[in-house]
């Protein structure tokens, strides 16, 4: 987290940095989460032979480099783009955008509350990091409400708070599958019967993470349509549903089936 940040890095610490000078010799790159500079030399650019040193790195670009060496007397940080590996890329990017997320929505949580950003920190950002992680935290919380915070000691004026945010501003990865159910009934009230059957298998999944839908394909054939935060959650979900919704009708009197579609 930026505003919590160590101020130097470590030797072999991944870092996002703006590449500043472009020179033969080499890069100049600031040091986006420090407020620092480091070389970038150009025997650390690549592995492959150099013929134009812009063909890999230009002013303002930005990109992850390894910390190679760190001499905290005479301000020195040398880098390099050669041993970052793609998947390291990947992973520090996306550390990188979660934290600034976070600390965004913990700004949001300072303004609203009229506390110090510090305070913030103290009180939420700590206990949240150290229970669940810091964005995983966050995440936790628009899922599931503010009592996640509550019940690791963070203040009841800051969980309703940040609750509220997260709900707004975090975007929960879900997971969509489908069902088919195929559902009749002869009775003179089976309209009603077929109808009744999905308003209550609704009702009986009430869990906020989870969203359903259903539609008509082609009477008698229905779909189920179940959002989830993973499959294995929404396999559950499906398979629940169809099974409530197929039994109730066949129980008044009507036939059912259900096929999961893939």
């Amino acid at each position: 987290m930026a505003f919590r940040k160590q101020e130097w890095p470590e030797v072999g610490d991944l870092v996002i940095a703006t590449i500043d000078t472009v020179t033969d010799y080499g890069a100049y790159a600031k040091l986006d989460e420090y407020d620092k500079k480091g070389l970038l030399h150009i025997s650390e650019i690549s592995s492959s032979w150099i013929r134009n040193i812009r063909d890999f790195v230009r002013e303002g670009q930005k990109t992850v480099l390894k910390v190679l060496r760190v001499d905290v007397e005479k301000g020195h940080v040398d880098l390099s783009l050669r041993r970052v590996t793609k998947r390291e890329k990947i992973e520090k990017v996306m550390f990188w955008k979660k934290e600034r997320k976070a600390e965004v929505l913990l700004r949001s949580v300072a303004e609203k509350t009229g506390q110090s950003i510090e305070n913030v920190y103290e009180k939420v950002a700590d206990p949240v990091e150290k229970e669940y992680g810091l964005y995983e935290g966050l995440e936790k919380v628009a899922k599931e409400g503010a009592e996640v915070l509550t019940k690791i000691g963070v203040p009841e004026e800051f969980a309703s708070v940040l609750a509220e945010v997260a709900r707004e501003r975090i975007r929960l990865p879900t997971v969509k599958v489908k069902g088919i159910v195929e559902v009749r009934c002869a009775k003179p009230n089976g309209v009603k019967i077929i109808k009744d059957a999905f308003l209550n298998a609704k009702k009986a999944e009430k869990s906020r993470d989870v969203k359903l839908r259903f539609y008509v394909v082609a009477t008698p054939k229905y779909c189920i349509e179940v959002l989830a935060e993973n499959y294995k959650r929404a396999e559950g979900i499906l398979q629940k549903v169809a099974q409530n919704i197929v039994s109730n009708i066949v129980k008044a009197g009507g036939q059912g089936t259900y096929r999961r579609e893939k």
